[in-house]
């Protein structure tokens, strides 16, 4: 039996998400050598050594979902549970949370800081999977089977939008509208949706006014990012930096790249070169190559995701491939879209290959989740076919 549960999982996603972090755990050193030493004044391998615990962490918490049989968290003990935990750590970001980067976002656990932000967006998939695979005969009706769930769903967006964390907002409540969208719901009942999302936004924006943080909406940072799209060469020098640079090492990596670890921009001129614009340094060294590979294993990841959930006969599994398709892609889009100047900076890490022990560890966990629903799905059509 454990010899059919073993080949019924997809190896292709499992050695492709591997690949990717070993080669996020090179560019982590390739990228923050320089910074940890002249910045922080700490050993050339300070955030290489901490991502690679992260990253032996984060592949036990994958192993764990692997074998954890996925139907149990619809389970409604196990949802409010979740649901419960969730609220409590995003308000104890607040009681004993630290600022890291202008967001009261993160939480001290043992040397190592967690972000309750990267868990909530796991429990919103795992929350409207299970409740939109329930509610499939009344899919249509939003004031029973939508509703209830947009309480939850704005609690969350609120707490975190309040750090200030906005970027991990659009995140979720993206991740939501895929899962509402893949849920079987009519056009019409779509379309109502789209008014109600945007009743939730404005809710959402009236409490962070309401909760005294309106200066962080408009703040001259913020703003910064998005007047600095326009001409960033031009504006080089303040609001145009960022992205300024993170272009420069584009292009100076041309089609082969200038060779590993031959990065510019890493020498100070190019700001979290090892988490938000890892790409941008990906592209200085290894060129156009370097990029498209790791473009193709994380749009693989997604594609497979998406494909595999057309094929899934399980309401709630064909959900959470879904979410977690979409919750990977989505980051993907906005990094990528930062870091090129198409989208403004939001300081979403790239799905993998960024430093960030909180994302890796719950994008693992994700794959986990993700190759527990195939194996139960591959094991299905086994028996169907010998039947």
């Amino acid at each position: 039996m454990l010899k059919k549960i073993l080949k019924a999982y997809d190896y292709p996603v499992f050695f492709t998400v591997i690949v990717l972090c070993l080669f996020g755990l090179i560019m982590v050193y390739s990228s923050s050598m320089i910074t940890a030493v002249a910045r922080w004044g700490l050993a050339d391998d300070h955030f290489y050594q901490r991502q690679k615990i992260a990253f032996v962490i984060s592949f036990a918490a994958m192993l764990l979902t692997m074998f954890f049989p996925y139907q149990l968290y619809k389970h409604p003990r196990f949802l409010l549970a979740m649901m419960g935990g969730t609220c409590g750590l995003l308000l104890l970001v607040f009681l004993a949370g630290h600022t890291a980067g202008n967001a009261q976002s993160w939480l001290a656990l043992g040397g190592f800081n967690l972000q309750p932000a990267e868990a909530a967006k796991l429990a919103v998939i795992i929350y409207l999977s299970a409740i939109y695979s329930k509610r499939q005969d009344r899919i249509n009706n939003i004031d029973k089977a939508v509703m209830p769930t947009m309480i939850f769903l704005s609690t969350i967006c609120f707490f975190i939008a309040i750090q200030p964390d906005y970027g991990n907002v659009i995140i979720i409540l993206l991740i939501a509208g895929t899962i509402l969208i893949s849920s079987g719901m009519s056009l019409k009942s779509l379309s109502k949706l789209v008014g109600i999302f945007g009743a939730a936004i404005a809710l959402i924006g009236l409490l962070v006014v309401i909760s005294g943080n309106f200066s962080t909406v408009v703040s001259e940072e913020r703003v910064s990012r998005f007047t600095g799209l326009k001409e960033p060469f031009k504006t080089e020098d303040d609001e145009g930096y960022h992205l300024a640079n993170s272009l420069l090492a584009i292009g100076s990596g041309g089609v082969k790249g200038l060779g590993l670890g031959q990065s510019i921009q890493k020498y100070g001129y190019l700001p979290e070169s090892h988490t938000d614009f890892i790409i941008s340094i990906i592209a200085e060294e290894l060129g156009f190559f370097g990029v498209a590979i790791v473009i193709g294993g994380l749009g693989f990841i997604v594609l497979r995701g998406f494909l595999l959930a057309a094929r899934c006969k399980d309401a709630f599994g064909s959900l959470l491939l879904i979410g977690i398709s979409s919750m990977i892609g989505i980051q993907v889009l906005i990094n990528l879209g930062g870091a090129t100047g198409l989208l403004p900076i939001t300081g979403i890490t790239l799905p993998f290959i960024s430093y960030g022990g909180s994302s890796l560890i719950l994008l693992m966990a994700s794959i986990g989740i993700y190759q527990n629903v195939i194996m139960k799905m591959n094991l299905k059509s086994k028996q169907e076919e010998v039947k």
